[in-house]
């Protein structure tokens, strides 16, 4: 870590006239100092990533592979201080931290391979009718233009890749703003791309204030918008620019359904120690962390229980304590309104199990019962580590309890039944069924999105690659088929 970070602009490492502090929510201290780029530095990065388009989009498909390939052999290189930086200005453990730059190195990895076999293009016949005889009609894709990325503070890294590693494999340019709250990670990857060959122009990452957003977001050289963050922003953005194409991975409020069958000692000590992890890791802010549980009543008593003593099991406390599974969360603000929502849902009846209490930024990992179904906890995204917990009376309730929600990203069902595994994913109003598991299971090259309140559109490198381009016809006339 360097006490000064300059930005990416167009390739170059560059500073501009205004800086703020980048502070930890473990314990306050300043992480480092980040240059704000001035208003002629973002046009210069708009018009350069602009100018690059058609170069950026013929590049061979080798450059593009090689540099993503490039990225992620020093993420593995550089694994340990990445961590160390992602968990000093997010405030996550160490060893989901770790975890995370696995992920992002699987991610720039994913991208080569999908660089180098994407855009082979599609034959079609069109002689099955009289007037297509001799005709055959190849297609292939082509980017839209170039991508603003936005990107969310609950995975700094990751999340950063999600957004240019597909951009470059796809030859669309990208301009990618990172949280104001976690920029250092996002920045580290442009130490990582400026020892690549990538055109200048292709590529900047750029720490705008969010006040200086809505100028690029309606900025007409900018045709493709990928955000990850909240429904409010996320929204308003597709609201404000009804002609561009908009990708958003927004919020959830993830439900794991135990049904009766998922009913052994073995079956039930499983399922809650992943409840537990899965409701509490990253401090529970992740759009898929577990934030209901609607257990089948007849297993309903004897879950309860181990979820209990499992959270409490859940180790709190400095981020860089290896042993640590609970670390703060990403400010004292966030944690003040997980707070309050639980207070409020106590208030109005809930019983409170386990947890309930803050301290500066950190949140003890909560269980409540009984809330009720009209306060805040259990109508919004509470991103934070509170699990409630409910009973159902068979499996239409269970999945009626699901869909119960505007929030539609993905479900997790505990059975061991094929049938109802089917049933689930045809049901299950969410982008994604997992089954045997919780609802934060996420593997980088699936598809993942939601439907409803949770965004449009999906991530994971090929789907994409295919948000970030459009399909182009060429026909061919008077071909021997």
């Amino acid at each position: 870590m360097t006490s000064t970070h300059a930005f990416w602009l167009a390739g170059r490492q560059v500073t501009g006239e205004d800086s703020f502090d980048v502070t930890s929510p473990w314990d306050g201290r300043v992480v480092g100092t980040v240059s704000v780029p001035t208003d002629a530095q973002i046009e210069g990065a708009v018009a350069a990533a602009y100018a690059v388009r058609d170069e950026f989009a013929a590049t061979p498909a080798h450059v593009r592979a090689a540099a993503l390939d490039h990225v992620s052999r020093r993420l593995v290189e550089r694994t340990e201080e990445i961590a160390r930086l992602i968990s000093a200005e997010n405030g996550k453990p160490m060893k989901w931290a770790r975890g995370e730059v696995g992920r992002a190195v699987s991610v720039f990895r994913f991208a080569a391979e999908e660089a180098r076999r994407f855009n082979g293009g599609e034959a079609q016949r069109l002689d099955t009718d009289l007037g297509g005889q001799g005709r055959l009609a190849f297609t292939r894709r082509f980017p839209k233009g170039v991508v603003l990325g936005i990107a969310p503070f609950n995975f700094p890294l990751n999340l950063c890749a999600h957004k240019i590693a597909p951009a470059i494999a796809a030859g669309a340019p990208i301009i990618l703003k990172p949280a104001p709250a976690t920029p250092l990670s996002g920045l580290i990857i442009g130490d990582l791309l400026a020892e690549t060959e990538l055109p200048a122009g292709s590529w900047s990452i750029l720490p705008v204030p969010n006040d200086k957003m809505p100028a690029l977001v309606q900025d007409e050289r900018l045709p493709v918008i990928s955000f990850t963050g909240s429904e409010k922003v996320g929204y308003a953005i597709m609201d404000s620019v009804p002609r561009k194409h908009c990708t958003l991975e927004l919020g959830g409020n993830g439900a794991a359904v135990v049904l009766a069958d998922f009913a052994s000692d073995e079956d039930l000590d499983w399922a809650a120690t992943r409840i537990a992890t899965f409701s509490n890791y990253q401090g529970g802010q992740s759009c898929i962390s577990v934030q209901r549980v609607i257990a089948d009543a007849s297993v309903y008593d004897r879950l309860l229980p181990r979820i209990v003593a499992a959270v409490e099991n859940q180790v709190t406390g400095d981020p860089n304590d290896d042993a640590t599974d609970v670390g703060p969360l990403v400010s004292e603000d966030a944690a003040k309104r997980v707070e309050t929502w639980v207070d409020e849902a106590v208030a109005a009846g809930a019983a409170l199990l386990t947890g309930g209490k803050r301290d500066g930024a950190s949140y003890a990992p909560t269980v409540l019962t009984d809330v009720p179904a009209d306060v805040t906890l259990s109508c919004e995204e509470v991103f934070g580590p509170v699990l409630t917990v409910q009973k159902a009376d068979g499996e239409a309730a269970a999945f009626a309890a699901v869909n119960d929600s505007k929030y539609g990203l993905q479900a997790g069902v505990f059975t061991h039944d094929l049938q109802t595994a089917f049933r689930a994913h045809r049901a299950l109003e969410v982008g994604g069924v997992v089954v045997g598991d919780v609802p934060s299971y996420r593997a980088d090259q699936m598809p993942y999105g939601g439907v409803k309140q949770s965004g449009v559109g999906r991530e994971g490198v090929k789907f994409a690659m295919d948000d970030y381009t459009y399909e182009r016809v060429m026909v061919l006339t008077g071909i021997a088929l």
